[in-house]
């Protein structure tokens, strides 16, 4: 079991907390979308922002979720893809300025800013942006980097990092035919914090014609097996690091909320008991 000073480090919850599908099973039926933030996170410590990859959030918004929320919460939001994907880390500077000002309301409840790269963000083309990008990062966020392309799995990329005190994010994307596979992969330490994300088979989310799959409702394909591999990895590496963002979606095992609660309890990491709700609908599993 994990040193009681190595748990405080870690802040654990779920890939956003907006889904209409958690309504009768995570959230109570009734319960106001407004009031859903709070209710998280009287459950959880941590929640990684969706949001804030479609739009950069004004002081307001974000004021409001500093406010709602209690004190040791931390939020860990997705920067805008017109920074990471259209202008692929290019003539970013003033898109950077204003996000960052949106966050400012946030101050101790900030964890770490993700830079979600594209797979169509390449070493043979964007080393260069990535490098000019990295380099001139204000020092005073957390930044984590994920990489969608292998072919960043340099050393001369971890030691750009390094340098930097960037995060390398560690991403499972594991497809259910190995799914027992988690953590074993590339995974390097390059920063004094963790930003873990269990993503899960990204092919599970949509059919062929865009249409959704599944209602994420319900545990529908557990990762017995690679939970326990990532708290292991994750346990590891406490010791050496300061804080620990992790964040789990609905597309890891079919139910966000209970995968948290899952790798939590292999982590032994105290959450509050979730509060009674209703039970999840097995007519629900399918649309």
């Amino acid at each position: 079991m994990p040193r009681v000073e190595n748990l405080a480090k870690i802040k654990i919850g779920t890939c956003a907390w907006s889904f209409d599908d958690w309504r009768g099973v995570f959230y109570p039926e009734h319960l106001p979308a407004h009031d859903w933030l709070p209710f998280y996170a009287q459950q959880f410590t941590s929640v990684e922002v969706d949001s804030t990859f479609y739009h950069a959030p004004t002081p307001h918004v974000t004021g409001h979720w500093r406010d709602v929320t209690p004190d040791d919460f931390v939020f860990s939001p997705k920067l805008p893809r017109e920074i990471t994907h259209e202008r692929k880390l290019r003539d970013c500077e003033g898109a950077l300025a204003e996000f960052l000002a949106g966050l400012e309301p946030l101050h101790a409840k900030l964890g770490c800013v993700l830079v979600q790269l594209p797979p169509y963000f390449t070493l043979k083309h964007d080393e260069h942006a990535l490098r000019d990008f990295v380099r001139h990062l204000p020092r005073e966020f957390r930044f984590a980097i994920e990489f969608r392309d292998p072919a960043w799995h340099l050393p001369r990329t971890l030691h750009l990092l390094e340098e930097h005190g960037v995060c390398w994010a560690w991403t499972d994307t594991t497809d259910l035919d190995h799914a027992a596979e988690g953590a074993f992969e590339f995974l390097p330490r390059t920063a004094d914090f963790l930003c873990v994300r269990l993503l899960g088979d990204l092919d599970t989310k949509y059919r062929g014609d865009g249409g959704r799959v599944f209602h994420y409702r319900k545990l529908m394909w557990p990762r017995d097996a690679s939970v326990e591999n990532w708290a292991e990895k994750i346990r590891a590496a406490l010791p050496e690091v300061a804080h620990a963002f992790i964040h789990v979606s609905n597309h890891f095992e079919g139910y966000a909320p209970q995968s948290a609660r899952r790798l939590a309890e292999a982590l032994h990491v105290p959450l509050p008991a979730p509060p009674p709700a209703a039970s999840p609908d097995p007519q629900l599993d399918l649309l």
